[in-house]
Order: C-alpha cells, then sequence, then structure tokens
C-alpha cells in the first residue's frame, strides 16, 4: 500500500487519554510542520478535544475505534480485542498505511500486538526495547530494558547493532561507543555468552567503537554511549536508577524545607537547581523504542503528561525520518556473518519475557 500516513497514534493509551496525546500531538505538529498522524481512538471523545487544539486537528486524521486495551488487561486477552485503539494503530503500520506507531497503554500489549502484527526485520532474532538517559557526559542510550528476560550471544551482538544506529538516529552521534554490561570490566569476567558476544563485536566492524565490558557505575558515568544487556538486568538497572532519582528529589525537598536557613539557601541555590530539574526531567527521556521490528515503534511512558508525550514522537519521528531501519538493514547485513551459531539448547538459554513480563521503563 502507498504510505498516506507517517505515525499512527493510540489516542487512547495512557492515565490522562486522550486529553494528554492530543495536547501532546499539538507541540508535537509544531515542532514537525510536514508530520501527518492517523488518530485511533473514540471519535465521540476526539472531535471536542481537537476542536481545541487546532494545529493537532490539521495534522490529524482521525480512525474511530470502540474499544481500548487498559493498562491491567493480560496481552493474551488484548490480543482478542481487534477493536481497540491500540490495535488499530499497530495494524495500520502493519499495513503500510503508516511507518511508526506511537503509545503510552499496556507496554506488554504492545509489545505482542507489534511481534506478531509487524513483525521483527529479516535477521533479527528478538526485538529489543531502548531508551535514552542522562549521563554525566550527556545523553547515552540503553538496551534491552524488558524484552527479553535472557538472552543468548545473538541477541547481545543484534542489540549492540540496534543500540549504535538508534544512537546514530536519535542523539546524532557519528561513533557511539559501545559497552557491554558485565560485573567487571576485565576480559575474562561474566559467563560464556557475554565473552563471545565480545569478541564477535571487536572482530566486527564496530570494532573501534566497542569500547569493552562496563560495569554499573559506568551507566551514569557515561563511560560509553551505549550499554547492551539482557532485558532483565536492563530493567532492574533502570527501575534502580528511577527510585535513586526519586530519593535524591525527596531529600533535597527535606533539607531545603528544615528551617528559615535551609529556605533561604534555597532561594540563592534555585537557578542551579532548576537547570538540574531540567536536565534530569523524565519528560525529556520520555519514549522507550521497540527496535528490531519491521516499523518504528516507539512506547511513551502511561503517565506522562503533553510535554512528553510529544517528545515521545519526536523520538518516533527521527527514527522515520532518518531511515532507522533500513540502517539497521545494513548493520545487520555487515555483521551477520560473525556470529557464532547458538542452538536452541544452548545452555545459556535465550528465554524471553514474553508479553506478561515485558516492563514499562
Amino acid at each position: 500500500m502507498t504510505e498516506t500516513f507517517t505515525l499512527a497514534v493510540d489516542a487512547m493509551g495512557g492515565d490522562a487519554a486522550p486529553d494528554m496525546v492530543v495536547a501532546g500531538l499539538a507541540l508535537a505538529a509544531e515542532r514537525h510542520p510536514a508530520a501527518r498522524f492517523l488518530l485511533v481512538g473514540d471519535e465521540a471523545k476526539l472531535a471536542p478535544l481537537l476542536a481545541r487544539h487546532k494545529r493537532a486537528a490539521a495534522a490529524c486524521t482521525v480512525r474511530h475505534a470502540p474499544d481500548k486495551i487498559s493498562g491491567d488487561m493480560k496481552p493474551t486477552a488484548a490480543l482478542r480485542l481487534r477493536g481497540a485503539s491500540m490495535r488499530m494503530a499497530i495494524d495500520a503500520v502493519a499495513a503500510g498505511e503508516a511507518s511508526g506507531v506511537v503509545s503510552a497503554g499496556n507496554t506488554g500489549a504492545m509489545l505482542a500486538l507489534s511481534k506478531i502484527f509487524i513483525k521483527t526485520l529479516p535477521g533479527i532474532d528478538r526485538p529489543a526495547m531502548a531508551a535514552i538517559g542522562p549521563s554525566a557526559r550527556g545523553d547515552m542510550v540503553m538496551l534491552d530494558l524488558g524484552a527479553n528476560v535472557a538472552c543468548d550471544t545473538r541477541n547481545l551482538v543484534e542489540f549492540a547493532v540496534m543500540g549504535d544506529v538508534f544512537a546514530r538516529t536519535v542523539l546524532g552521534l557519528t561513533a557511539p561507543t559501545i559497552g557491554l554490561l558485565n560485573v567487571g570490566s576485565e576480559e575474562l569476567k561474566g559467563d560464556e555468552r557475554l565473552r563471545q558476544a565480545a569478541d564477535v563485536l571487536r572482530a566486527s566492524y564496530l570494532s573501534k567503537q566497542f569500547h569493552g565490558f562496563v560495569e554499573g557505575h559506568d551507566i551514569a558515568s557515561g563511560t560509553t554511549d551505549v550499554i547492551v544487556t539482557d532485558g532483565f538486568t536492563g530493567n532492574v538497572a533502570l527501575k534502580t536508577a528511577e527510585g535513586a532519582l526519586k530519593l535524591v528529589g525527596g531529600l533535597l525537598r527535606q533539607v531545603f524545607s528544615s528551617s528559615w536557613a535551609a529556605r533561604i539557601g534555597y532561594l540563592l541555590a534555585r537557578p542551579g537547581l532548576d537547570r538540574l530539574r531540567e536536565w534530569l526531567d523524565p519528560r525529556r527521556y520520555n519514549g522507550a523504542v521497540m527496535l528490531g521490528l519491521n516499523g518504528v515503534v516507539v512506547k511513551s511512558h502511561g503517565g506522562t503528561d503533553a510535554d512528553g508525550f510529544a517528545h515521545a514522537v519526536d523520538v518516533a519521528m527521527d527514527m522515520v525520518v532518518h531511515r532507522f531501519n533500513d540502517r539497521m538493514r545494513e548493520g545487520l547485513a555487515r555483521i551477520v556473518s560473525l556470529q557464532p551459531a547458538v542452538g536452541p539448547n544452548d545452555a545459556t538459554g535465550s528465554g524471553t519475557a514474553g508479553p506478561n513480563v515485558a516492563a514499562a521503563p
């Protein structure tokens, strides 16, 4: 089919949908004047919102969806809900009507639906969830964040290729450095799948960019631009970082409200704290991407606001405009011959989180 729409958008996914979604599209339409959106959701609820957001209305075509997938719905149940807004938005990508989809809805359902209907790129064993985060040296990319509980050597090598292309496409880096997350930086550390993946990457076209093994503290310090790991470890690291940021924020509020002197100190430090708050604003990093699929799939945080959702749309637009999947195919073609054969009964295993285990970033 001829591509009619750039992005399909699930209007009903997210805690504050559809208001947040439409307001976010209004912001995104200002940033991307040439963009067009297929907005899928309850037409009766969308009409008054689009009437208030003229810029979004001009960029959107509405497709009515009678149902929606709730946040607690199991992926197996979501697969049967053909009239759901998320399902219909994903179907639009599968049919070639849109180049990508953005949703703030149920992560497990989105992963399951995307894998079944959009399918993976040729040569990709499994898709991975990637997201951008802050570090001491600037923004960095980490994957997998929950799509695959356990990974074999092939998966980790593919994730490195995906992370390289993602960092080039979204962060604009010309030669992003890549690290494999391990229990130590020494070459003999870790299990066989990690050591094999490192050997493959050292022998590949990514050899000059491959830093080697990195540890947990390297994530925040920005030792490499791309951190590669399995979904279990990646999701634990992500949630630990989120908890640490909340802890620091809470402690700062306690400190600056503990006395009159502390309140005065806050007023003096406020300009710097405002810059820190802006740098660490989670809305700035909203938009986890399911890499390795035959179309752009971006998962927005369900609790985000219009600014955060607009940022998720920005990520999707970057990937579409800069031909992310075409570049992915090129990278995979250059590395596939170097990968070791890993059988289905390999001792290291390659289990997947499955649709019920996938975790939202």
